[in-house]
């Protein structure tokens, strides 16, 4: 027979994984945007009659939104709380869905795109705070593990849905169906506690205390927690004003911006937006294309448990080296095989296998390490600020890469574009050599401790 306290211990673990679950469907929401754009652009482009650059408009101007999204999160979080920021940016995940569904012209459309970005924008920021905040210390990176593995199931999500619609070429149900999901997560919002971290913040003790003692199932750790909260507020965040006088922060800063730069420049971006249209180019029906695109998605979520599995045995550099190794050769076949023509089927197949093999190497490397990394370097002071600043660089990394790749292909060649991803890749790894720390199993102290006494960043991990 079960204790009352035994009892209350499994009602506090079950109450805060469907807490945590929830906070993570932010990201499932995320990984939808992302994907469902892959599947309909073809069939928008034939609507409308419009060019391929306009393509690229309607494509990138929702992570024109997420980084001005990811600007005002910090803000917005601050000011009216983590659930507030959530429900918000549930709100206009749905406004924009449905706008996009019933778009009058591509100007429409790529407005309603940008209400997506900043939807997605406020929720990529916010959604991994709340769920620090609420965890426990033992199942805080499971917890934001599972945030960035709902991304990638997302994606994969979106690219069956485009499939299912793409025999009607029905791009606005694609476009508006992921509404209903953006709906069920704003419902599921407005249960949701408000961050412990946030309350104590604004001075509400016995709220913060009642809120953790219902996540942990005791009074005795909730206490704790609180006084922990309390201390760990006494080191306020000083982010601008630490990056103008202090060096040593502005590399950390600077390195999180490279971090970015570099996790966008792999490509990873261009294949999941333009799937369908490289599979075309392939030689292959729209039918094989979304087809092909869904195992893209599917490929990304396997992989990611690899990272999830290997990064704290293994460390960050040796998977960096492999992803890099993996993607460049991934990458250089593919563009070596649109240099040939793929005149046969078993030449388009391998061209299909080589780029899954570039999804696989980014999934376990730079797609789950660059912003574990970036989480790492970054001194307590200016954490928020370091953080914030390379979240808003991913956006405007991943605006580049999708604004241009059309483009590319047209002008410079489609096996030159492929060619220049993979020379990119082939680059990372001096980059990785020479400015990459390993972290592996040293604490957040000791790092910021190495970065501010001045030592070089591949070494502050030591």
């Amino acid at each position: 027979m079960s204790t009352p306290i035994a009892t209350a211990s499994a009602d506090a673990r079950r109450h805060a994984a469907f807490v945590a679950l929830l906070a993570a469907l932010a990201g499932l929401m995320f990984g939808l945007d992302v994907g469902v754009i892959s599947g309909a652009q073809q069939f928008i482009q034939r609507d409308f009659a419009v060019s391929d650059r306009t393509i690229e408009l309607i494509v990138s101007f929702m992570t024109v939104g997420a980084a001005i999204g990811a600007a005002l999160a910090a803000w917005l979080s601050v000011h009216f709380g983590r659930k507030r920021s959530l429900i918000f940016s549930a709100a206009l995940f749905v406004l924009g869905s449905l706008t996009c569904a019933a778009a009058w012209s591509p100007e429409a459309l790529i407005g309603a795109r940008l209400i997506l970005g900043l939807a997605i924008g406020i929720a990529a920021f916010t959604a991994p705070l709340y769920l620090a905040e609420i965890a426990s210390e033992d199942r805080r990176g499971a917890m934001i593990s599972t945030y960035q593995l709902m991304i990638t199931i997302g994606i994969f999500v979106a690219f069956l849905s485009d499939t299912a619609f793409g025999y009607t070429g029905s791009w606005r149900w694609m476009l508006g169906i992921i509404a209903l999901p953006g709906a069920l997560f704003l419902l599921g919002v407005l249960g949701l506690p408000e961050s412990p971290r946030w309350l104590v913040l604004r001075g509400r003790h016995d709220d913060a205390n009642a809120v953790l003692h219902k996540l942990r199932g005791d009074d005795a750790s909730a206490r704790r927690e609180v006084a922990e909260i309390e201390e760990q507020l006494r080191t306020p965040q000083q982010g601008w004003q630490l990056f103008l006088r202090n060096r040593n922060f502005r590399r950390s800063v600077g390195l999180g911006i490279a971090l970015q730069i570099v996790q966008q420049l792999t490509g990873i971006n261009v294949v999941m937006y333009y799937a369908p249209r490289i599979f075309g180019d392939m030689g292959y029906a729209t039918s094989a294309s979304l087809w092909f695109t869904a195992i893209v998605g599917l490929t990304n979520v396997l992989a990611t448990f690899i990272a999830i599995g290997l990064v704290d045995r293994i460390g960050r550099k040796p998977i960096l080296y492999a992803g890099f190794v993996v993607m460049a050769i991934g990458l250089g076949i593919v563009g070596l095989l649109m240099h040939m023509g793929m005149a046969t089927q078993g030449e388009r197949l391998l061209a299909v296998a080589m780029l899954l093999v570039f999804v696989v190497g980014f999934a376990f490397s730079a797609g789950p390490l660059v912003w574990t990394l970036c989480s790492e370097i970054q001194p307590l002071k200016g954490r928020d600020f370091g953080i914030g600043v390379s979240t808003v660089t991913n956006w405007i990394g991943t605006y580049i890469v999708s604004a241009t790749f059309l483009t590319l292909l047209n002008h410079f060649g489609h096996a030159q574009t492929f060619w220049l991803y993979a020379a990119f890749n082939a680059a990372f790894l001096l980059f990785t050599w020479a400015l990459v720390p390993e972290t592996k199993g040293v604490s957040l102290e000791h790092i910021e401790r190495n970065l501010m006494d001045g030592r070089p960043l591949r070494d502050i991990g030591a």
